[in-house]
């Protein structure tokens, strides 16, 4: 949605309105999904703030962050959502906010993805893998910046 031009969207309206059929064709069941990675900074911050505060991540509730998500997508001009009566009629039934990874779930990810090579785990390989991916903050190394997109292209380079 974010690369999307501001208003192309509005195509899609009619199909999420009240109006169930369009064209002589009932939409009721139709599920639309819309990815966009505006407000992930918003996200990671709120993470932050939570492991700052000593709360485990799977204690954030969407009501924390649908909030700060909305407000990211209706301050970006650029956004497929900019002004949108889809936004603007809350046409949307839910936000899935993707938390960032942090460095327990891409050793997950290395050791599912050596089992998927059907190799052994080794410790020395895993954490190679986890030493050459980039972490944020700075000074905390919480998340990874990439999640696990890059864990099966380094295996290789550790092997």
């Amino acid at each position: 949605m974010d690369k999307l031009a501001p208003g192309l969207i509005e195509v899609l309206r009619p199909f999420l309105g009240s109006s169930w059929v369009v064209y002589g064709t009932n939409y009721r069941k139709a599920i639309f999904i819309f990815i966009s990675n505006t407000g992930g900074e918003q996200i990671n911050q709120v993470v932050l703030e939570a492991w700052r505060s000593r709360r485990d991540r799977e204690e954030i509730r969407l009501q924390e962050l649908e909030p700060v998500i909305s407000q990211a997508v209706l301050d970006n001009p650029h956004h497929g959502f900019w002004h949108s009566g889809i936004m603007e009629e809350h046409l949307l039934d839910t936000l899935v906010p993707f938390l960032p990874l942090q460095r327990h779930h891409v050793r997950h990810c290395v050791l599912n993805e050596l089992a998927q090579l059907g190799l052994e785990p080794r410790d020395e390989v895993v954490q190679a893998v986890l030493d050459s991916t980039t972490f944020f903050p700075e000074e905390e190394q919480l998340f990874s910046s990439n999640g696990c997109k890059t864990v099966a292209s380094r295996i290789a380079f550790f092997l």
